[in-house]
């Protein structure tokens, strides 16, 4: 008790020597280190929060097959790794682009995460979307109308997510495998997943809150779908992944990580 009672005593002391301290100050200057040391404290804060929401991850998805994880390996070490590969387990890797590998000074390195297609696996995504910062959504352009319902849900579901709406998450529809004579272009598949994507709004809308799992609507109602409709930026590009024509993929990533 003793000991409390006199560090009491040497608190008190302390204070009434800062108080005194304090008066002798001229009002202006302690004013002005009063405003510096607030400024300070607001300045780091910011760069704190800024340093927070830069993120470096690029998340790949879409239905198996459709040619994310040779988009991965061109992405990372330029090879096309020819025949089937798919992945059951997210690949995820840290590095600089493959085509940034000879260029000088600093460039941040890209974390970019593959995430398997198949529709039990697809949960994944939702562990890695909070921390994205652009999705590449990857779409067989051979493939594209057999598969054209499937593809539809899927994006249909990552744009109405909240960690893609409230954070304004950038998406890439990337339209692969575009080397292929018989491939459709990006203008023709965009249209077809806008129409796509009205069709599933309307059929949603007759449906009750409690049994529609997305958190958010598309589009404006009473106007057709389109894609600049959405509240994040929605851009579609093309790719082969097979060729290592990745040039939008990578001008992509590179707007959105610096």
């Amino acid at each position: 008790m003793e000991g409390i009672e006199q560090w009491k005593t040497e608190a008190q002391q302390w204070l009434r020597q800062g108080i005194e301290y304090a008066h002798q100050i001229p009002p202006t200057q302690l004013y002005a280190a009063v405003a510096v040391l607030l400024f300070t404290t607001l300045l780091l804060l910011i760069i704190r929060l800024l340093k927070r929401t830069k993120s470096n991850t690029i998340v790949l998805s879409g239905l198996s097959g459709s040619g994310k994880t040779v988009l991965f390996y061109q992405l990372r070490d330029g090879t096309s790794h020819q025949g089937t590969v798919t992945s059951m387990e997210p690949n995820e890797g840290t590095f600089l682009l493959h085509s940034e590998s000879a260029k000088k000074g600093k460039i941040k390195p890209v974390h970019v995460v593959d995430v398997p297609g198949h529709s039990r696996l697809r949960p994944k995504l939702d562990e890695f979307l909070p921390q994205a910062a652009g999705v590449v959504f990857v779409v067989d352009a051979l493939e594209f109308l057999p598969n054209l319902s499937a593809v539809t849900e899927y994006l249909y579901d990552i744009l109405t997510k909240a960690s893609v709406v409230k954070r304004k998450l950038p998406v890439l529809i990337c339209c692969n495998k575009t080397d292929k004579v018989t491939a459709h272009t990006k203008e023709f598949i965009r249209k077809q997943l806008e129409k796509e994507i009205e069709k599933l709004r309307v059929s949603r809308s007759g449906v009750s809150d409690a049994d529609i799992a997305n958190d958010y609507a598309l589009g404006i109602p009473g106007e057709v779908f389109s894609f600049s409709q959405c509240i994040n930026k929605v851009t579609v590009g093309e790719a082969s992944g097979l060729t290592g024509d990745i040039s939008q993929v990578e001008e992509f990533i590179r707007a959105h990580v610096k």
